[in-house]
């Protein structure tokens, strides 16, 4: 049986319906770290039921029995079709990984370009403060960013020094630092490698574009407040709210979401329970698995 009508209703689901659920729920702003994992799942999975629908619908034929045979259908190794399902199979998987890396790349390196130069000029005007492990510049508004990569910068202004209490300064420099060891630039990168691709037309690109860098923020908000209390955090941020966003290829503690970081801190809904956690994660390694399993069904 050919396996496209399932893998194409499973690219449907997956990138018009799951969406639109995720996004009205309320659990990712108390998870963001497993939130972000599940988008990234349903992205993948989105990609895989595309490649492997095309490639059942273009050769329709070239399927048999067994899970083995199937797999080497849907891959593009079936012998008895070996130069169709190899031509066509090996080109639409190898165009589509390309896209992705391709858009990756692009998008990782435009922002590592605008990160030098910003460092660069960041190196020659502000002052470097060892004690803040930060770098400090001559600007009258409160704000704070960092520069992440292999030579990552904490970038802090004059006006956050005047501005926040030492307990405040502390917290952001803390969300910073998450972002840094978190290495949120590389999701970031992912994430709009792959809504640019889809984006205009796709659901799923369009709400991972807006939902991840939210996500990332509230993921540094929560390692933040590993070590100070929210309420000092979620000031900081009312005083950094001002700011006019951070530089390209930089994350910033303050910036538009900043309100709903506030409101998230100082009335923390529950958490989420264990068996929530424990069947989110599982539906997480379990979506980027189903187009394989609707194109190498074991009992075929």
């Amino acid at each position: 049986m050919n396996a496209a009508p399932a893998l194409l209703g499973c690219a449907a689901a997956v990138g018009l319906v799951a969406p639109r659920v995720l996004a009205r729920s309320r659990w990712p702003h108390r998870s963001p770290v497993l939130a972000m994992t599940l988008w990234g799942a349903l992205a993948v999975s989105f990609s895989l039921s595309v490649v492997l629908g095309v490639v059942h619908v273009v050769t329709p034929g070239a399927h048999g029995p067994g899970l083995l045979y199937s797999c080497r259908v849907a891959l593009g190794f079936d012998p008895s079709h070996e130069g169709l399902v190899q031509r066509w199979g090996l080109t639409v998987l190898g165009a589509v990984a390309a896209v992705h890396a391709g858009g990756f790349a692009v998008h990782a390196l435009r922002a590592r370009c605008a990160r030098v130069r910003h460092r660069r000029l960041v190196d020659m005007v502000g002052r470097r403060v060892p004690d803040l492990r930060a770098t400090v510049v001559d600007h009258a508004l409160p704000a704070a960013y960092c520069l992440p990569g292999r030579s990552w910068r904490i970038v802090v202004s004059q006006g956050a020094l005047e501005r926040l209490t030492g307990p405040e300064l502390g917290a952001v420099l803390e969300h910073e630092r998450a972002h840094v060891a978190g290495r949120h630039h590389l999701v970031l990168a992912a994430a709009q490698a792959f809504a640019s691709i889809f984006t205009g037309w796709l659901p799923l690109a369009r709400h991972l574009r807006e939902q991840v860098p939210l996500l990332l923020e509230m993921a540094a908000d929560d390692r933040a407040v590993r070590r100070c209390p929210h309420g000092v955090l979620a000031s900081a941020i009312v005083e950094m709210a001002a700011a006019h966003g951070a530089p390209r290829g930089a994350l910033s503690a303050g910036g538009p979401a900043a309100l709903l970081r506030v409101r998230r801190m100082l009335s923390p809904a529950s958490r989420t329970s264990p068996v929530l956690r424990a069947a989110l994660a599982a539906a997480a390694g379990m979506v980027p698995v189903l187009p394989l399993v609707f194109a190498c069904p074991p009992g075929l």
